[in-house]
C-alpha cells in the first residue's frame, strides 16, 4: 500500500542519494573500524531514519509495510551495518510497542525511539533459547508494584548502544512453553543490568551485538506491554512477521548491489580477447542473479501489500524470508566467483558482502525455522 506516490518517490530518492553518496563511500572505514562514525547516526537522526515505521501521531513516519520494504532495498545498496544501527528502532526494538504497548508507555518511548534519541534492542534468544523461542527462562517475579528480572540474554543487535530493551521474561514457571512469558520495556540504565564483551562476528563490522545480563533488576509492573501477563511471545511473534519482511527486502536490495557490481565488473575485465561479460558461463551467472532478484523482490512487495491490506500473511512472510535469504546467498558466491582472484580480496568488497550476507538466514527465524511455519501453516489450513 503506497500512500502518497509523490511523497513517498522524494523519500526514495533521499535515501538512494544518500546510500550512494554518502555510505557507499565509507563501507571501507565502516568495515576496517568497526564503527560508524557518529556524525552519520547523527544525518540518520537529522533524516527521519529512526522512525520509518513508528506511527506519525509519536514523532515517526508512520511507512506502510510496502513503502518500509521499498527503503529497505535501497538501504540495502550498502553495508549491512548502516541499516541495522537504524534497524532495531524501526523493527524488533519498537513493534512490540506500537503493537501491543499501552498508551502511557507508547508516549513516554516511541517518540524518543523515533527521534533516535533512544536506541532499542530485542532481547528474546538466550544462551540455551534460539530457535526455540517459546521455551524462555529469563525469570520475572512480581512483588508488590515491580517484577525482578534475572537472566541472560544473547546475540541482541545494538544492545552495546541500547538505552531501552524489550526483554521477554517467564511471568508463570508453571506455565510451559509461550503462554508463560510476558514482554517488558526496560531502560538500559536500570540497576542490575550489565553488558557481555561486544561479540566478535564474522561479519556486520560496525553493528555491534553483545549478552545483556539481568541481576535482580527492578522493574515497574506499569512496563508491562500490554498490561497483561502471558502475552509476551505473541507480541514477539507479531514483531518478527514484519522484521522477516524487512529483512527479506533488506536481501534483495543487497542482491541487487551485487548484480550491480559484478555487472559493471564483467564489462571492464577482459580475458582471451574480450570483456568477460562477452562469456556465456558468465552470462549465465548474471542472469541468474537477475532473475532470482526480481523473484525475491515481487514476492516481497506481494506479500507486503497483502499484510497493508489486512490478510493474513505468515506464511507468505516466511516464504519471503526463506527464499531471499538464500537467493542473496547465491547471489553473493556469484559475485566472488565473477571477480574471480579480485572477489576474494577486501578492496573489491564482495567478499565482505558474502560474509555479511550469511547472517540473513540465520535471524529471524533461520531458514529451518522458516520451512517449518510455511509447512505448519499448510497443514493447518487443510484441518
Amino acid at each position: 500500500m503506497i500512500r502518497d506516490p509523490e511523497t513517498l518517490a522524494a523519500l526514495l530518492d533521499t535515501i538512494a542519494r544518500y546510500v550512494r553518496e554518502r555510505l557507499r563511500p565509507l563501507e571501507h572505514q565502516v568495515a576496517d573500524d568497526d564503527e560508524i562514525p557518529a556524525e552519520v547516526i547523527q544525518e540518520m537522526r537529522e533524516l527521519g531514519l529512526f522512525g520509518l515505521t513508528i506511527p506519525e501521531a509519536y514523532g515517526g513516519l508512520g511507512l506502510t509495510m510496502e513503502e518500509e520494504a521499498l527503503v529497505a532495498m535501497e538501504l540495502g545498496r550498502t553495508s549491512p551495518a548502516f541499516r541495522s544501527v537504524i534497524g532495531t528502532n524501526n523493527g524488533i526494538g519498537s513493534a512490540g510497542l506500537v503493537f501491543d504497548g499501552s498508551e502511557a508507555q507508547k508516549q513516554r518511548y516511541l517518540p524518543k525511539l523515533a527521534s533516535g534519541e533512544l536506541s532499542a534492542s530485542f532481547c528474546l534468544t538466550e544462551p540455551d533459547v534460539g530457535s526455540d523461542s517459546a521455551n524462555v527462562q529469563t525469570r520475572a517475579r512480581r512483588q508488590g508494584d515491580s517484577y525482578i528480572l534475572n537472566g541472560r540474554k544473547r546475540f541482541l543487535t545494538n544492545a552495546p548502544r541500547a538505552g531501552l530493551f524489550t526483554v521477554m521474561a517467564r511471568t508463570n514457571p508453571e506455565l510451559k512453553g509461550a503462554k508463560g512469558v510476558s514482554a517488558f520495556v526496560v531502560e538500559a540504565d536500570s540497576p542490575g543490568i550489565s553488558l557481555g564483551a561486544k561479540d566478535k562476528k564474522m561479519g556486520h563490522a560496525g553493528s555491534h551485538t553483545c549478552d545483556v545480563i539481568f541481576d535482580n533488576v527492578y522493574v515497574p509492573a506499569a512496563n508491562l506491554i500490554g498490561e497483561q501477563e502471558g502475552k509476551g511471545f505473541y507480541t514477539a511473534m507479531k514483531t518478527l512477521d514484519r522484521g522477516r519482511l524487512h529483512i527479506s527486502a533488506l536481501s534483495v536490495g543487497i542482491a541487487e548491489r551485487l548484480l550491480d557490481d559484478s555487472l559493471q565488473y564483467a564489462t571492464e575485465r577482459e580475458q582471451f580477447g574480450k570483456p568477460i561479460a562477452e562469456h556465456q558461463l558468465i552470462q549465465a551467472m548474471l542472469a541468474d542473479s537477475k532473475a532470482e532478484a526480481y523473484a525475491g523482490r515481487s514476492m516481497v512487495l506481494d506479500c507486503a501489500r497483502r499484510r497493508d491490506e489486512g490478510e493474513a500473511a505468515s506464511t507468505e512472510a516466511a516464504c519471503a524470508k526463506l527464499f531471499c535469504t538464500e537467493m542473496v546467498g547465491r547471489v553473493a558466491d556469484r559475485a566472488v566467483q565473477i571477480h574471480g582472484g579480485a572477489g576474494y580480496i577486501a578492496d573489491y568488497g564482495v567478499e565482505r558482502f558474502y560474509r555479511d550476507v550469511r547472517l540473513f538466514r540465520l535471524y529471524e527465524g533461520t531458514s529451518q525455522i522458516q520451512q517449518m511455519v510455511i509447512a505448519r501453516n499448510l497443514i493447518r489450513s487443510k484441518q
